[in-house]
């Protein structure tokens, strides 16, 4: 088995306009800025046979480059079961359409449908049983986050292991966009 995902990379400006923002919650568990990503798809952990026949399908995918901004924080999660900060991507249809092909991919090659409501944003950090109070104080503080336009080529295959010190993403296969 290997746990899966596809994801745009976050360009390394724009993982370093995010890093005086990570700071402000105890106990947070920020992400590297090689780590963080907009995800398009999990795909969970899954047969090396599968992924084998995904990453065929993810390959089939088409689009041009996007143009993607960041400008809004939020959580995943309520009270004491926040589990997680983000960024949020500006509303942006083709990101929308590239998502869907990824989704279409992910059920050709036989995975069961996602049924949660796409919501790209960037994890910036992963939480375990934080005071709300304080989330509440670090969205207030960052509720204005705005980033530069960047312009996105490419997309990938990315492969997901625990570690001691959080999750460790692997680039497994890189497709181009236009």
């Amino acid at each position: 088995m290997i746990r899966l995902f596809a994801a745009l990379a976050t360009p390394y400006d724009i993982a370093e306009h995010l890093a005086p923002r990570q700071s402000g919650l105890p106990g947070a568990r920020w992400r590297p800025a090689e780590s963080l990503h907009i995800t398009l798809r999990f795909f969970g952990d899954i047969p090396e046979n599968q992924a084998e026949d995904l990453a065929s399908e993810l390959s089939r995918v088409s689009g041009a480059p996007l143009s993607l901004s960041l400008n809004s924080v939020g959580v995943f999660g309520e009270g004491a079961d926040i589990h997680a900060v983000w960024a949020g991507v500006e509303a942006n249809p083709a990101l929308n359409v590239l998502a869907g092909r990824c989704e279409a991919a992910a059920r050709r090659s036989g995975l069961k449908p996602d049924t949660r409501v796409y919501t790209p944003h960037v994890t910036m950090a992963y939480l375990r049983r934080p005071d709300p109070v304080a989330v509440a104080a670090w969205i207030q503080a960052n509720s204005l986050l705005k980033s530069p336009a960047f312009t996105v080529r490419t997309f990938g295959l990315y492969s997901s292991r625990s570690t001691s010190e959080g999750s460790r993403y692997e680039l497994e296969q890189l497709y181009r966009l236009g």
